[in-house]
């Protein structure tokens, strides 16, 4: 043995893997933790509001650096807060280390205060979930980590035994730093079907989802894309895969105005569904009637075969997929373009900002305006996500930051403290409604403490606006969807960090100008009406 402990091991093991920060709540277990990371360089402890948004903010870091976001709960109440974020980060495809503390052996399976079963609350959760021994820490944590990168990424638990932390490590292992292991290649044979179908389909449409972002390959799914003279749709969590203005733009699934875009990918005949995770939407509730499919990705396609018979799937490394159809011989694919055209402008036509009062759409437009094209939008849960899933335009992946796997309100505040911390020198913001700005105020807090200059803008309608739209389109009446009766969030300044208030377009607009200036987090409140979602979102995806 050395004189070196468990706690150490672990952190330096985090350290090792890239790991910058750990979010959390501290507990008294976690307290020789804690003074590893005060002592080892190039790790921090972050301490969190509450751990719930611990785990948004591990999640964020994960999706956007590729290496595992960890975060930190205690027993019973810190791990349940905790698995909000973790099952986050399983829905949304993120790397992730879960760490909690755990009950002594002793004690598990006996009544004792805050004690639960960790492991089996985890399990569900997670892609894996384990608890540290104090022979083989570093071993176990590069496992953790090696199972949270491969495809497709996700979360994985560490139950830290109460005691053990203080213990002395074993002498220093000799484990290499954890690499995911790559895709093998998909079989040749299925990838020369593949190219058949696709050359012979008339009408063939391409669909990128989040497995191409977090795989990289986007750039490669659009040269496809262009050889072949094919309309592009996007999952919102691909955002940034195309440009809005290209000419095979076709728009964004399941959000604003999303019958609209149906009328490009019902016409098509094959769908070439590129990275295409269907926990953002299933392919049943799009995919056109007699359509055929071919999926390229890690995993086989998740689809009811009656609504699409024929599937083809082109199973092994995405790149590698698109590489080998890349060398094929292109054939042209026989759509209207201009008519796509057409389409396309008559829908952002239909997203702008109108000249009747103040509302989401006129928020939006001037935020992009004042928001350099380099800069980080993150956004919370709510019908403003469904309205900046299509009209937000985004330079490149990993520019605008939503959760649409899991899809937690709240997201937004946590989501945006993470992405600053990642990007310190990029212009970094969250919009957010008012209801979910109430799940994590809290979080400013933590913004504050650390001066993450971040802007927060809050769209404050009063209104659970997605629900209550719902609620009409039954014939019901407006029930338990106010958030409160008028106003605004109150206060000139919360948990230290100014607020403005704007109820028009140009305060608006200089409000931002101002707070995008400020050396911490400032809040920018826009009073706008929730009536303008009414007749853009919740559209049908098909006929």
């Amino acid at each position: 043995m050395t004189g070196r402990t468990v706690a150490t091991e672990v952190i330096e093991t985090l350290r090792d893997l890239g790991v910058k920060h750990v979010f959390g709540v501290p507990s008294g277990g976690w307290v020789d933790y804690m003074e590893a990371l005060r002592t080892t360089d190039g790790i921090d402890f972050i301490l969190t509001t509450h751990e719930g948004g611990a785990g948004m903010m591990a999640d964020v870091c994960g999706r956007l650096t590729g290496v595992p976001g960890v975060c930190f709960g205690t027993y019973g109440p810190g791990a349940t807060n905790l698995a909000t974020g973790v099952g986050e980060a399983l829905l949304d495809r993120s790397p992730m280390i879960a760490l909690t503390d755990e009950m002594p052996a002793a004690m598990r399976g006996r009544t004792t205060q805050m004690g639960i079963d960790h492991q089996a609350l985890f399990r569900p959760l997670t892609k894996a979930t384990t608890r540290l021994g104090e022979t083989a820490v570093r071993e176990t944590l590069l496992d953790a980590a090696r199972t949270a990168l491969s495809a497709r990424r996700g979360p994985v638990h560490v139950g830290l035994p109460a005691g053990l932390s203080a213990l002395a490590a074993p002498e220093a292992s000799s484990a290499a730093v954890a690499v995911a292991a790559e895709a093998p290649p998909a079989d040749a044979a299925v990838l020369d079907e593949a190219a058949r179908r696709l050359s012979q389909a008339r009408r063939p449409a391409m669909a990128i989802g989040l497995g191409a972002v977090r795989g990289g390959v986007t750039g490669k799914a659009v040269a496809l894309a262009e050889a072949r003279g094919m309309p592009v749709v996007l999952t919102p969590m691909a955002k940034g895969a195309l440009p809005e203005d290209h000419p095979l733009y076709a728009g964004v699934l399941f959000h604003a105005l999303s019958d609209v875009v149906s009328e490009t990918h019902q016409q098509a005949d094959l769908v070439l569904a590129v990275g295409y995770d269907p926990v953002e939407l299933n392919y049943e509730s799009w995919i056109g009637a007699g359509a055929s499919l071919v999926s390229l990705d890690t995993e086989r396609a998740d689809i009811d075969g009656t609504a699409c018979a024929d599937v083809l799937d082109v199973i092994g490394d995405i790149g590698a997929s698109l590489d080998a159809l890349l060398a094929k011989p292109p054939s042209k694919a026989h759509w209207d373009l201009e008519a796509l055209a057409a389409r396309r402008e008559s829908m952002f036509a239909r997203l702008a900002p109108s000249n009747h009062g103040f509302g989401p759409k006129a928020a939006l437009a001037a935020l992009r305006e004042v928001l350099p094209d380099d800069g980080v939008m993150t956004c919370d849960v709510g019908a403003h996500t469904h309205l900046i899933g299509q009209l937000w335009r985004t330079p490149s992946p990993g520019l605008q930051i939503m959760t649409n796997g899991w899809s937690t309100m709240g997201f937004g505040i946590p989501a945006a403290i993470a992405a600053k911390l990642v990007f310190p020198s990029k212009p970094v913001c969250a919009v957010v409604g008012d209801g979910g700005f109430l799940m994590t105020v809290g979080e400013i807090a933590t913004a504050v403490r650390y001066g993450v200059r971040i802007v927060i803008v809050v769209l404050t309608d009063n209104d659970l606006a997605l629900i209550r739209i719902k609620q009409q389109k039954k014939g019901l009446p407006i029930y338990g969807t106010p958030v409160r009766a008028e106003g605004a969030i109150g206060g000139p300044n919360l948990f230290g960090a100014p607020v403005l208030t704007a109820a028009d377009p140009q305060t608006f607009r200089e409000h931002l100008a101002r707070a995008f200036q400020a050396d911490g987090p400032m809040i920018v409140e826009a009073l706008v009406d929730s009536r303008e979602y009414d007749e853009v979102v919740l559209h049908k995806d098909k006929p």
